[in-house]
């Protein structure tokens, strides 16, 4: 399961997060602006902009599936020094071509193994706890709060794309 929601899910909305930038640059060039105003654009003065949502939501994805896999070594370092729309899309596939070198098998342990941060001054958590209490609560937090700073500024997208495509199947039989 750590496996279907550290690296399937957060590759999809990853994935999702792409179009609906797509999304945004067609709004943007429609409107005959630069997107560099919606990529510093944000919700509130005390709240990060466009793009450092972006980038946190990306270290939280890697930096999660690190942690709970135990191979914090090996995270890609990221920068922060995106400017422009297509490089911070170069960091979200970045951040899924990482995520994709994760098999199921290398959370074998995870829910058991204890995490800590530098921040976290010593303390602790299980990986179940690390998972469901810190890391989907604060990916799905940076990527909700991208969407809508677009949606704030006008682009029109929707819960379909920020949903994405679904696994829908016929429905069986009766």
């Amino acid at each position: 399961m750590i496996h279907a929601i550290a690296v399937t899910q957060f590759s999809k909305m990853l994935s999702n997060l792409v179009a609906i930038l797509g999304e945004a640059e067609k709004y943007a060039a429609e409107k005959k602006f630069d997107t560099g105003i919606l990529l510093q654009s944000r919700l509130s003065p005390d709240q990060f902009s466009l793009m450092q949502q972006i980038r946190t939501a990306c270290d939280t994805a890697k930096l999660g599936a690190a942690r709970l896999a135990g191979r914090e070594k090996d995270v890609p370092v990221h920068a922060d020094t995106e400017q422009t729309l297509a490089e911070i899309k170069a960091r979200i596939d970045s951040t899924i071509a990482y995520l994709a070198s994760f098999k199921p098998d290398a959370f074998t342990g995870a829910a058991e193994r204890r995490i800590t941060q530098p921040r976290w001054a010593g303390k602790s958590l299980s990986g179940q706890e690390f998972l469901i209490q810190h890391v989907i609560p604060n990916f799905y937090f940076h990527v909700t709060t991208a969407y809508a700073i677009l949606r704030h500024n006008g682009v029109g997208v929707g819960k379909r794309n920020y949903l994405g495509d679904m696994p829908y199947r016929e429905a069986a039989a009766a």
